[in-house]
C-alpha cells in the first residue's frame, strides 16, 4: 500500500502568515546569511525549545555558510515537492531572520504533522506567540487534524 500524501493533491499550501511582530515566508537560499546568523547566535536557546529534544539540531559547533545553504536548498525542494513545508520567520521591520517553522510528516502514528519552531535568543519573547499563531494557522488553513506541537 502506498503511503498517504502529506497534503492532498488539490491542496494549495499557504505561503505566508503575517502577525504584528513577525511574518512567515517559505525558507529559501536567499535567506542563507541571515538564517545562519540567527541560529548560530542562538544554539543553546534553540536546543532548550520544545521540539528539539534529541539535541541533534542545531549542531553545537555550527556549520559553514555553504552547508547551511545546502540545508536551505533541501528545505526548498521539500516545499516544492510537497513533502515538508519550512518557513523563515522574519522581523517585519528589518526583514532579518528571527526564526524558523518546520511542518513535516510526523514519525508518530497518533499525529499527522510535526510542528517545530524556534526563534533567536534575542527574540525569545516571540517563542510562544509564534507557536500559538502557527497552531491557529494550521487549524484554519492547513489540512491536518492532529498536529504534534511537542507539548506546546
Amino acid at each position: 500500500m502506498e503511503p498517504r500524501p502529506f497534503v492532498p493533491d488539490d491542496f494549495d499550501p499557504p505561503t505566508s502568515l503575517t502577525a504584528e511582530r513577525f511574518r512567515l515566508e517559505p525558507l529559501g537560499e536567499q535567506h542563507n546569511a541571515s538564517d545562519h546568523a540567527a541560529w548560530t547566535s542562538s544554539i543553546a536557546h534553540i536546543r532548550s525549545t520544545p521540539g528539539y529534544p534529541d539535541g541533534s539540531w542545531p549542531p553545537p559547533d555550527g556549520m559553514s555558510l555553504e552547508a547551511n545553504a545546502r540545508d536551505l536548498r533541501r528545505h526548498a525542494a521539500d516545499f516544492a515537492a510537497r513533502k515538508g513545508f519550512t518557513f523563515t520567520v522574519l522581523d517585519p521591520g528589518s526583514g532579518d531572520v528571527i526564526g524558523c517553522v518546520y511542518l513535516y510528516p510526523s514519525d508518530r502514528e497518533e499525529y499527522d504533522v510535526s510542528v517545530q519552531s524556534w526563534v533567536r535568543a534575542g527574540s525569545a519573547d516571540l517563542d510562544v506567540p509564534l507557536a500559538d499563531a502557527v497552531a491557529a494557522w494550521i487549524e484554519t488553513d492547513w489540512p491536518w487534524q492532529k498536529p504534534d506541537r511537542y507539548g506546546r
